[in-house]
């Protein structure tokens, strides 16, 4: 392939972004390019990193998995908004987020397993993720009551900022123990379980108290005894004094 014609399918591409306004498919673009799949990807790759080395630009080229789109960069998002209307901002609080975060590495996966891995109820925080087009319902799953599977969006990974699922960061086993330490503490927490502990704990430690407090009080009665003991001896020394001192003289002395 020529320079001219590797050219022409970059400019074919970027006019079918722009025109869309969407994320497009790879076979889309083939279809415009009358090519095959790994000829119009190649295409996109190119133009895409022609847009990122591209300092003076506006626009990049963005892959959502197996779609391409063409969007804003987000260093020029405080320029927009002077002239756009603002998007409203969706807040996501730490339960929201933490959902969103187990259905993305165990996609598909169903609520009863969230909830099971979270250790609470996980119907709120799913449902507020379909809401926000985060998560879509991705199947059902083959068992009893046909429960229905969930997995991230396009929207997910747009907006996080990775061009697949398999992208995402990976998790060292030091971080899934602490994440497993946190759900325990947050399980315990709603149920109540540690302040059962911390109650307990505080129990041992005034028993603790306690017994050192009489241990304490033993030895206080213990060293008063001896003090009584050895005031006593010396009484019945002094009485035995008196009792030689005023003894008779013997007829020998006389």
């Amino acid at each position: 392939m020529t320079e001219e014609e590797a050219r022409r399918q970059e400019a074919v591409v970027e006019a079918v972004l722009f025109t869309m306004g969407r994320s497009v498919e790879t076979r889309e673009l083939a279809a415009a390019l009358e090519c095959e799949d790994a000829e119009a990807e190649a295409a996109a790759e190119r133009l895409a990193r022609r847009y990122g080395e591209s300092g003076a630009c506006g626009m990049q080229i963005i892959r959502l998995e197996k779609r391409w789109q063409m969007c804003t960069k987000k260093e020029y998002y405080d320029a927009l908004i002077r002239v756009a209307k603002a998007p409203k901002k969706q807040t996501l609080s730490n339960v929201v987020l933490e959902t969103l975060s187990i259905i993305a590495y165990k996609q598909p996966v169903t609520k009863t397993e969230i909830s099971k891995i979270r250790g609470v109820s996980s119907d709120f925080a799913v449902n507020k993720l379909v809401e926000y087009g985060l998560v879509y319902e991705a199947g059902r799953l083959d068992a009893p009551g046909r429960p229905a599977l969930f997995a991230t969006t396009e929207e997910f990974l747009r907006r996080f900022g990775v061009d697949s699922r398999k992208d995402l960061p990976t998790v060292t086993p030091d971080q899934e123990a602490e994440i497993a330490q946190e759900v325990e503490k947050e399980v315990k927490y709603r149920f109540g379980l540690e302040t059962s502990e911390t109650e307990a704990q505080e129990s041992a430690e005034d028993a603790a108290g306690t017994g050192k407090a009489e241990a304490d009080t033993a030895g206080t009665g213990k060293a008063e005894t001896e003090a009584a003991a050895a005031g006593k001896a010396e009484a019945d020394t002094d009485s035995t004094g008196k009792a030689e001192t005023g003894q008779e003289p013997s007829p020998e002395e006389g």
